[in-house]
């Protein structure tokens, strides 16, 4: 009987190889994948960023719209912020604020208010999350005050007067 020539060596060398790739091949994806979780984790973070900086000028708005519209004799800030949905010194409807916002953050209506010194009116919000914001500098203008702020606690959200132009003084009289 003949014996065939021994090629088995020559495959058991070569075998180990296509495994050997297929692990590299898995642990590349692996990383990517890593990689693009984590960038997307960032892209969320900045677009929840985003969404606070545009809700906390809604409050801002609503906090300087309930200021302006106060009758004489009335506080200038709301004692809650349902006072915002629906302004109690007015018999008829007036909404300064379309509705109570959750913390884009949080996920929640858990505002921390910014009390009046006798802690009875409301002067302005803040997020109740402690992380670190990624946006750092370049806010606009009604945001001033947030550059190098280490947390999003830190951005307190108040009503902003615009500059008024100062008037004439008094006592000078002109002729026409």
């Amino acid at each position: 009987m003949k014996r065939r020539p021994q090629r088995h060596h020559v495959r058991k060398a070569q075998s180990g190889y296509a495994y050997l790739a297929l692990l590299i091949l898995i642990a590349i994806i692996g990383a990517a994948a890593a990689a693009v979780a984590q960038l997307g984790g960032i892209y969320q973070r900045r677009m929840a960023e985003e969404e606070l900086l545009f809700v906390g000028s809604e409050f801002q708005r609503a906090l300087l719209s309930y200021a302006l519209a106060t009758p004489s004799g009335q506080p200038t800030q709301p004692r809650t912020l349902d006072d915002l949905l629906r302004d109690p010194r007015y018999p008829n409807p007036m909404r300064h604020l379309r509705k109570l916002y959750d913390d884009p953050l949080t996920g929640k209506v858990d505002w921390v208010l910014v009390k009046s010194p006798d802690g009875q009116l409301i002067v302005g919000i803040h997020s109740a999350s402690s992380s670190h914001p990624i946006k750092l500098a370049h806010f606009a203008a009604e945001f001033r005050g947030f550059d190098d702020m280490q947390h999003y606690a830190d951005w307190i959200f108040v009503a902003r007067f615009p500059a008024v132009a100062r008037a004439p003084s008094v006592g000078i009289a002109r002729r026409p």
